[in-house]
């Protein structure tokens, strides 16, 4: 799946160039591009939940560089097991330069004091504890690094491997966009991944622990999230500005 049409005259001028730069490449290789030295792309972090799939791509990111920036939002909902992978997986992999994200105290207190705007508007709370200390996080930055991939769900199943993240004006790469379920579950068994905790319980997706339950059998990855509302995403991940066609 390659994109040959674009939606819109937002995309950087280079846009096509880079593209076919990547076209080709494996996920190492496409990721050392991406960290490469000379920074072809500018200053690059990657954004993890350190959720169930998370220790594939960090895995690859530590073999590549080390060293590459990483920000992990704490939404203050986190299950303890999450925070526990997080620390498990940056020890392990020898991460240098993790960096954990949230809400400033005053903006808390203003819009969300009792804790509970995830109960009457889902929405309203991962655009305050997520998506704007992501804006935030990512202000010094020139692209972003995300775990998306198009089986996920049908929301997902159309990204590509670079796009463009207009609403922010940058990069935005999908390093394992093309990967499915036994493409990740053979890289961590050969590279002996520790699974996340829950793992086991059935959470294939995981995220705060208010809006986060098991996923049954026939179920995509993500039906556990926000179960009982018509929400899928969250809203850190906007539409790109292309248009993908198959050929």
């Amino acid at each position: 799946m390659q994109p040959n049409r674009y939606a819109n005259h937002n995309l950087p001028a280079d846009f096509t160039r880079q593209h076919h730069a990547l076209a080709g490449l494996d996920t190492r290789e496409f990721l050392s591009f991406i960290f490469a030295t000379h920074r072809p792309f500018g200053q690059v972090a990657a954004v993890t939940s350190f959720g169930a799939e998370s220790a594939v791509l960090l895995r690859l990111i530590a073999d590549v560089a080390p060293s590459a920036p990483i920000i992990f939002i704490d939404t203050g909902f986190h299950f303890d097991e999450t925070l526990a992978y997080r620390d498990e997986l940056v020890s392990h992999l020898g991460l240098q330069s993790v960096k954990t994200v949230g809400l400033d105290p005053l903006s808390e207190k203003r819009s969300d004091a009792n804790g509970m705007l995830h109960l009457t508007d889902p929405d309203g709370c991962c655009q305050l504890r997520k998506v704007a200390v992501l804006d935030h996080a990512l202000r010094g930055q020139d692209g972003w690094v995300s775990g998306q991939k198009r089986y996920q769900s049908h929301e997902r199943s159309t990204i590509d491997r670079l796009e463009w993240d207009s609403a922010r004006g940058k990069w935005k790469f999908n390093p394992l966009a093309d990967w499915n379920t036994s493409d990740l579950m053979t890289y961590q068994t050969q590279h002996q991944m520790p699974p996340h905790p829950l793992a086991a319980a059935g959470y294939l997706s995981v995220g705060c622990s208010p809006c986060t339950t098991p996923v049954t059998d026939g179920e995509d990855v993500r039906a556990g999230r926000w179960r009982h509302h018509e929400k899928r995403e969250c809203g850190l991940h906007r539409p790109a500005d292309l248009i993908v066609a198959t050929g």
